[in-house]
């Protein structure tokens, strides 16, 4: 039984075999808490050709997308009653694969011209020590950073979690999802510790924020399938979910279930996506024997399609360099799916490309 909690209890029940039975909304207290239905999600994928990853193209480049986008839905995303914006990046590749810094400082100076200030403006990212190789944290040597100004969340901190707000399961213990592998070695199945039961969300995005944009970077994964959009919105932006790792169907059902959770997809205004490195073998773990390069960025609000395009790209490659396809066994997109998080129907993709 998978468990969200705060004021009312999501409930979804435990997948049997590959059958997902259904959803239910249960009051936490003596009022029944009104069920909330997903907001419809858009198709359309806003591309941009890039003719170079200079901080230029993509100060430019972002600026059409997040324009395009605003003409689409007719208003312009200029600061509302809490006057901050988050920005969920991701870094736990380490170096080579992250979110580009060209693309970060773009976002950031589209969000100030549209009234927000630098203070206003925060990044959330999971390691501290990869946030700094990766050039999100000052660095050690120089006390620099390209972000002086705006306060980076380093989640693994264990200060921007709220004890009210937690997806529960009867999977226990902690390990780290990317390094940390003698932790999967030493695995203790007997724990039977409470907050082991416990993955908390980060509260900054979806409490303290108008809204969040999501910047993954894509790698194939060998327990979810793809590592993109849906996975940096939730298991790299909540505690302790690592442990889903020990069963291949814990942590597609984990995705899914906390990719449909209200509050975090109201404030989740939309991804953007660099294909200026992404990897198709042997991810999490950056290995650039196996990244390929794309001069394309794309702007999408539905992170299951943006991550069925993926999958496909990636699965291409794979292919095409002698390793077979992504198992057809990994349901995190059809678990998602099913919830009403997006489509994986990738035929019905319509993208708008952005002038040059």
């Amino acid at each position: 039984m998978f468990t969200f909690r705060s004021g009312f209890q999501l409930t979804i029940l435990s997948f049997l075999g590959w059958v997902l039975l259904g959803v239910r909304l249960a009051a936490a207290t003596s009022v029944q808490a009104p069920a909330v239905a997903p907001e419809p999600v858009s198709p359309v994928i806003w591309e941009a050709k890039m003719p170079d990853f200079s901080d230029a193209t993509y100060a430019a480049d972002v600026e059409k997308l997040i324009a395009n986008f605003e003409a689409s839905i007719g208003q312009k995303l200029v600061p509302g009653a809490k006057h901050r914006v988050g920005l969920k990046i991701y870094t736990d590749s380490g170096p080579g694969l992250a979110t580009p810094i060209g693309l970060t400082k773009a976002v950031i100076a589209a969000l100030e011209r549209r009234g927000y200030v630098k203070g206003d403006i925060f990044l959330v990212g999971l390691n501290q020590q990869r946030l700094r190789f990766c050039g999100y944290l000052p660095s050690l040597v120089t006390g620099k950073s390209p972000f002086t100004g705006h306060k980076v969340y380093v989640l693994e901190s264990g200060r921007y979690f709220d004890p009210v707000w937690f997806y529960d399961s009867p999977l226990p213990s902690r390990f780290d999802p990317i390094l940390a592998q003698k932790s999967v070695e030493n695995f203790d199945a007997e724990t039977t510790l409470d907050q082991d039961r416990k993955s908390f969300l980060a509260t900054p995005l979806f409490v303290d924020a108008d809204f969040w944009i999501n910047l993954p970077v894509y790698t194939d994964h060998p327990v979810l399938g793809v590592n993109g959009a849906l996975v940096n919105a939730t298991l790299w932006n909540a505690s302790n979910t690592a442990r889903f790792f020990r069963s291949p169907a814990s942590a597609p059902a984990a995705v899914a279930e906390m990719s449909a959770i209200p509050e975090l997809r109201h404030t989740w205004m939309f991804t953007i996506v660099s294909l200026e490195r992404y990897q198709f073998i042997g991810g999490p773990w950056f290995n650039s024997l196996y990244t390929e390069s794309e001069p394309q960025l794309w702007l999408g609000t539905d992170p299951v399609l943006l991550d069925a395009l993926m999958l496909e790209k990636i699965n291409r490659w794979r292919q095409r360099t002698g390793f077979k396809p992504v198992s057809d066994d990994i349901r995190t997109l059809e678990f998602a799916s099913v919830l009403g998080v997006g489509s994986r129907k990738t035929a019905d993709a319509k993208f708008v490309p952005v002038g040059n």
